[in-house]
């Protein structure tokens, strides 16, 4: 195993998680800082209720992006005969992960990032794509029968390792696979915590997804 290029692949993947795409979108279009607006937070959410569905849906497809790109350097190294195959979902995890933290603190943008939710979805999509589109259903239903998109996030979250325990896609499942699911989870209830103690006091900010227009008579 080359080690130089392990770790050379291993800043470029939290680089490429340092891209603060909500900041850098706000600044060039928008001439704002979205760090600035809103709830505070340099992702998706605060995008799209500060600067609309456009923006925001920009910025999330960026963040899920680096995210999958990240992840998938491991393959690349794999192609490369640089790791072995079955070290090959141990350094998945290991540029997710180091991606995750690079959107959460961002060098590009003073450290200051969001809460990496697009990103880990990023990562999931590269290494469970199946399991990935039934979190993305758990996301959406929640949204749509509560309004919160912090809530979705931490039941798609949750949804993730639980899943895989249930062994509802097979019986190979990785431990290592379930246990790191657990740990994101638990990072994503770590982020949001602010949205948490909103959710307990009745406080948080809804988002509608769909708006049923009444007929007039």
């Amino acid at each position: 195993m080359n080690v130089l290029l392990i770790i050379a692949t291993t800043i470029l993947a939290y680089l490429l998680g340092s891209i603060p795409s909500a900041v850098w979108y706000s600044q060039t279009f928008f001439g704002i800082d979205i760090r600035q607006h809103g709830s505070g937070n340099a992702g998706a959410t605060n995008t799209f209720r500060v600067l609309g569905r456009r923006a925001g849906t920009v910025v999330m497809l960026a963040d899920v992006l680096k995210g999958y790109l990240a992840t998938a350097l491991a393959a690349l190294l794999y192609n490369f005969e640089i790791i072995p195959e079955t070290e090959l979902l141990t350094w998945k995890l290991a540029f997710g992960t180091v991606a995750v933290i690079g959107h959460l603190y961002p060098v590009f943008a003073g450290f200051k990032g969001g809460k990496g939710v697009a990103t880990l979805l990023g990562m999931v999509l590269a290494i469970h794509p199946e399991l990935a589109a039934v979190c993305i259903g758990v996301f959406l239903l929640v949204l749509i029968a509560s309004q919160y998109v912090s809530l979705g996030s931490i039941m798609a979250a949750l949804a993730f390792p639980v899943l895989l325990l249930l062994r509802i896609f097979g019986e190979n499942e990785s431990p290592l696979l379930i246990i790191f699911g657990f740990v994101m989870f638990l990072i994503v209830v770590f982020t949001h915590q602010k949205n948490i103690g909103r959710l307990l006091r009745g406080e948080e900010n809804r988002t509608v997804l769909i708006r049923l227009r009444r007929k007039r008579s």
